[in-house]
């Protein structure tokens, strides 16, 4: 397939976006959310306020755009780490440990970013819909390793939640398809039937048993990925904002703590 080529005013235009762009995250860096000022940018490139209107519509637009890059690039961090953590014979124990510290490491690399898309909401501002799926392309490589476990009695009620929410949400079924296919079929995301009536009546028929197996491992992929985001998000925030100082311990050796209580509560080896 030929890439398009892009005349001189389009890479022009994409590289002035950029060059926004650029100098917005460094006053998010300096002053966090609330310091984005469109008119200080433009001072800053020599234009004027209407003309950088012709590049973003606004403040609104420009964070959509901020926003935007930051979800794909910490969901391009955490495929490559996760194609990396597959190689060899690594268990999903081991595996769960390196995508945490691939998720922390490129929070602590850019905290301007990560705050971002995880901190306080701009006031005033709401994140347009498709950040969504930007979101849960992040988390997504934690499904197959919590899909291939044994929930145990501590995260049960978590479970049952996870198993009403693919039930009620085709678009969770067709997320955990997308990362763990071999459940995919089983799970109708199309129609939002997470577990279909044939297996709710006849729990001996092979087919029902395949699809309740699914729908357990569906289950168990969506609470595990649930409560690693939680137990990142926690761990990971306080330790930006600076709230381990003067304390023994690392902000590696807490989050790994989490994670194998988590791996613990799943039975993952």
């Amino acid at each position: 397939m030929e890439r398009t080529q892009q005349g001189p005013r389009a890479r022009y235009r994409e590289q002035t976006r950029t060059e926004i762009k650029d100098l917005a995250l460094r006053q998010l860096a300096e002053g966090g959310g609330t310091s984005l000022a469109l008119t200080r940018i433009a001072k800053e490139m020599g234009l004027s306020g209407p003309a950088l209107y012709r590049y973003f519509g606004g403040r609104d637009d420009l964070l959509n755009a901020l926003i935007r890059d930051a979800y794909d690039d910490a969901a391009a961090a955490m495929a490559r780490a996760a194609a990396r953590s597959a190689k060899g014979s690594r268990g999903a124990r081991a595996r769960l440990h390196d995508l945490a510290g691939a998720y922390r490491a490129w929070a602590i690399a850019q905290p301007h970013r990560y705050v971002l898309i995880q901190g306080d909401p701009v006031p005033g501002y709401v994140a347009p819909a498709d950040t969504l799926e930007r979101a849960r392309a992040v988390l997504g490589p934690f499904l197959p390793l919590f899909a291939a476990g044994n929930p145990g009695p501590a995260v049960a009620a978590t479970v049952d939640e996870m198993t009403a929410w693919l039930a009620a949400d085709a678009t969770v079924g067709a997320w955990v398809a997308r990362y763990v296919p071999e459940v995919g079929d089983a799970l109708d995301a199309s129609s939002g039937e997470a577990l279909s009536a044939s297996a709710r009546e006849a729990p001996d028929a092979s087919a029902g048993e395949g699809t309740a197996a699914a729908e357990a491992r569906a289950a168990s992929a969506l609470a595990g990925a649930v409560l690693a985001w939680t137990q990142l998000h926690g761990s990971v925030s306080l330790e930006l904002a600076g709230q381990f100082a003067g304390m023994a311990h690392r902000g590696s050796t807490l989050l790994g703590a989490h994670m194998d209580l988590l791996a613990d509560a799943f039975g993952l080896e």
